[in-house]
């Protein structure tokens, strides 16, 4: 199936283009099996989707690799036609790991290049082949400087390894060091985080237009509630009243409001779903427009909170700051 002309584009600051709904691909241990998700990835590239979100910290890059490889071979797709986002691991922050850990993701994929990649979190985590190593002290936390991070992300752009860098999990003020880093090269295209009706980001959100860079919200219906990083008493999304009864207004489900809201935005989403039915559903959202007295219906929710909260004990975690 063809991509709808009517589907958004939005421009990044490198002259890269970024379609602005994608496909989460995260998927907790065990939850999806791996050939469920190359069926999912290959459904989603039938129903339209162009955008893959995904990461080494999924753990699934072979999986989702394999499917965007056999929808080219089968003709659906050209690999230019795709815009996947990939991520840099907390583990490979230090600068002369930062292409080892692009390159680990290439090798799962088996692509050339890389659209998107960026910095996973800005918090470095020792070095070492599991997901959290400590030292024989106990450490966690590694002392490296963002900047020269950034840097060897630069270079790895030059190498044509990736097309545009950027950032995720950063606040206005860890991007303003980037920002005016002297000698920058490339301004961060993006930084991607937590956004949806219950935590709207309107100042980072203000922050990022001013320079230029795109706004990508992840967990934009809410989250799938992992128990390692999310209080189960907070309240979901997907069963606000507000939200709701202007879903019923529209003749449309919550999902489809909250994901046009931040649209209407100017933000990215990138909904995750396993389910055929939901990411037909989550595409489903260019051919209806939320009136200004909606949007602030949705605006003046009360309710302020967040799903993902990893490495909370971090001396400087980037959600300590106001935005």
């Amino acid at each position: 199936m063809a991509q709808n002309d009517t589907v958004m584009v939005l421009k990044m600051n490198d002259g890269s283009r970024m379609p602005a709904v994608g496909l989460g691909t995260f998927a907790p241990n065990g939850s999806v099996q791996k050939r469920d998700c190359v069926k999912a990835i290959k459904y989603a590239i039938e129903v339209g989707y162009r955008h893959f979100d995904g990461a080494f910290f999924y753990g699934n890059e072979n999986e989702v690799g394999e499917a965007i490889r056999e929808k080219i071979k089968d003709g659906t797709v050209k690999r230019e036609d795709i815009f996947y986002t990939g991520k840099l691991w907390c583990t490979y922050l230090r600068p002369e790991l930062v292409r080892k850990g692009l390159e680990e993701s290439l090798k799962s994929l088996q692509f050339d290049y890389i659209d998107l990649f960026i910095i996973h979190w800005p918090v470095p985590l020792q070095p070492g082949d599991d997901l959290y190593p400590k030292k024989e002290s106990g450490e966690l936390y590694d002392n490296v400087d963002l900047l020269d991070t950034w840097e060897a992300l630069e270079t790895c752009k030059d190498a044509g390894l990736v097309k545009s860098i950027g950032v995720s999990n950063f606040n206005a003020r860890q991007l303003g060091k980037i920002l005016n880093k002297p000698g920058l090269k490339y301004k961060p295209v993006c930084n991607q985080v937590e956004c949806h009706p219950y935590l709207k980001q309107e100042k980072l959100l203000e922050f990022c237009k001013s320079n230029d860079i795109v706004l990508v919200a992840y967990c934009p219906i809410g989250s799938s509630r992992h128990p390692t990083w999310t209080d189960q008493s907070t309240p979901v999304i997907l069963k606000d009243p507000q939200l709701n009864s202007i879903a019923e207004k529209y003749s449309r489900t919550v999902a489809q409001i909250a994901l046009r809201y931040l649209l209407q935005r100017g933000i990215a989403v990138i909904p995750k779903s396993f389910n055929f039915g939901r990411i037909k559903e989550n595409f489903q959202v260019f051919d209806f427009t939320l009136a200004e007295e909606d949007m602030n219906l949705i605006n003046n929710i009360p309710i302020k909170t967040r799903y993902i909260n990893m490495f909370t004990n971090y001396p400087d975690w980037p959600f300590l700051d106001e935005y």
